[in-house]
């Protein structure tokens, strides 16, 4: 299978560009991993990824969507991305997750990535926007892959994301990165109406019978001023899809993403164990992105780095969320997240203002933590990279010792 896999990777991607992102994302990302366990072991939290929604705007309307996307449109400029990056490479990170909205609305994403072709970015996109020109854009860059949202069929997407024909723009888009040889991967938020058609291997042999390189399956969180909690996975489907990933990464030649779990299957939270944070459109700095409260910001003159790492807001944010739980505080807790917003006086990052009533109105629900039914890693290579480079970095200390202590 790993074989499989690196014929793909060779036969089907751009040299420059394989070779350009393995070593941004691999090696130096592995470098920046260390440098963040190094800075732990001194109190020090500074995630080695960042997570940058550079625009709010976008050209769908999806259901449960947490971004104001029919908004007046407000992003990050050229030169504030530029200061976050440069700020952030200096202490050793490589690796950036581009979000929206959708980013390819951004008029200077282009002339951004052209600034950093010593990182790697990872672009969150509906794929509708990307033409022939645009891919090939992409590939002269050589620094990005793109992340391309599949929903469902061609029905449930239009329903999922507010429009006709959605599946079909967005595929053309998916086969414009493909057919330029970039490193594409194609991402799900799992719920009620596409978990049974794209939860499968006949969807995956179909991914990669296209060509693609990666796939992600998140799970679908009922946050935002739309709440769908119709939608929401149950936790015996949260197990069947970590189940299913696990398979499939020893079945399978295309890489299969999660950002829930360490090597032995147990839950995480990659904000609660510092690995990565949230940069909003309006340039707020936020726990992740769907906790929209903030105390801090990129325009801060102290820059990023002296930002984060003195932020209280962050700190007791990572702290609460891993004293009460391996999974998502939002979730669980919503009335913590509540809690915490109004300790630090964090202001509402939203355009709407109305993010505090949302938590109000959360029933609690849960999340990917479900003790004792963790699935460890079977496949040895995703088991060594989340041993030493995507695990609960000690976060989880507290939380194991208050397990263990006898019931009385």
């Amino acid at each position: 299978m790993i074989a499989q896999y690196a014929a793909h990777l060779l036969t089907s991607t751009d040299k420059r560009h394989l070779l350009k992102f393995s070593w941004n994302f691999g090696v130096k990302g592995m470098r920046s991993v260390y440098l963040h366990k190094k800075r732990l072991r001194k109190g020090v939290f500074f995630p080695p990824f960042l997570y940058l929604s550079i625009i709010n705007s976008c050209n769908l309307r999806c259901q449960g969507c947490w971004v104001d996307v029919d908004k007046p449109e407000t992003k990050i400029d050229f030169n504030q991305l530029n200061r976050v990056v440069n700020e952030a490479k200096a202490h050793g990170n490589s690796f950036f997750g581009i979000l929206g909205g959708e980013p390819f609305m951004h008029d200077e994403l282009f002339d951004f990535l052209a600034q950093h072709p010593d990182c790697a970015f990872q672009i969150f996109t509906n794929g509708q926007l990307i033409t022939e020109k645009k891919a090939k854009q992409l590939r002269a860059l050589g620094n990005a892959s793109p992340l391309v949202s599949i929903e469902g069929s061609e029905v449930v997407s239009d329903e999922r994301r507010g429009k006709p024909n959605v599946l079909s723009h967005t595929l053309r888009g998916l086969d414009h990165c493909l057919q330029q040889k970039l490193l594409t991967g194609v991402a799900t938020s799992l719920c009620q109406t596409n978990i049974d058609d794209l939860l499968t291997e006949s969807w995956l042999r179909s991914l990669i019978a296209r060509g693609v390189h990666y796939a992600w399956y998140h799970t679908y969180r009922p946050v935002g001023p739309k709440i769908h909690p119709e939608l929401a996975l149950t936790p015996e489907q949260t197990l069947r899809t970590r189940r299913f990933v696990v398979e499939m990464r020893s079945k399978l030649p295309i890489a299969l993403i999660d950002a829930y779990h360490d090597h032995r299957g147990q839950a995480l939270c990659p904000m609660a164990t510092g690995i990565s944070h949230h940069v909003s459109p309006g340039g707020a700095i936020e726990p992740c992105p769907i906790i929209q409260f903030a105390r801090d910001r990129i325009d801060d003159k102290r820059g990023i780095y002296e930002t984060m790492t003195s932020s209280a807001f962050l700190r007791d944010f990572r702290e609460t969320a891993a004293c009460h739980t391996r999974g998502c505080i939002v979730l669980e807790r919503p009335d913590l997240v509540k809690a915490l917003a109004e300790k630090h006086g964090a202001i509402d990052t939203t355009i709407r203002q109305t993010a505090m009533a949302e938590l109000d109105s959360m029933e609690p629900r849960s999340s990917q933590h479900l003790p004792g039914q963790e699935i460890p890693e079977k496949n040895w290579m995703y088991w060594l990279a989340k041993k030493y480079f995507f695990n609960d970095f000690g976060a989880y200390a507290k939380l194991a010792e208050e397990a263990s202590k006898p019931k009385v």
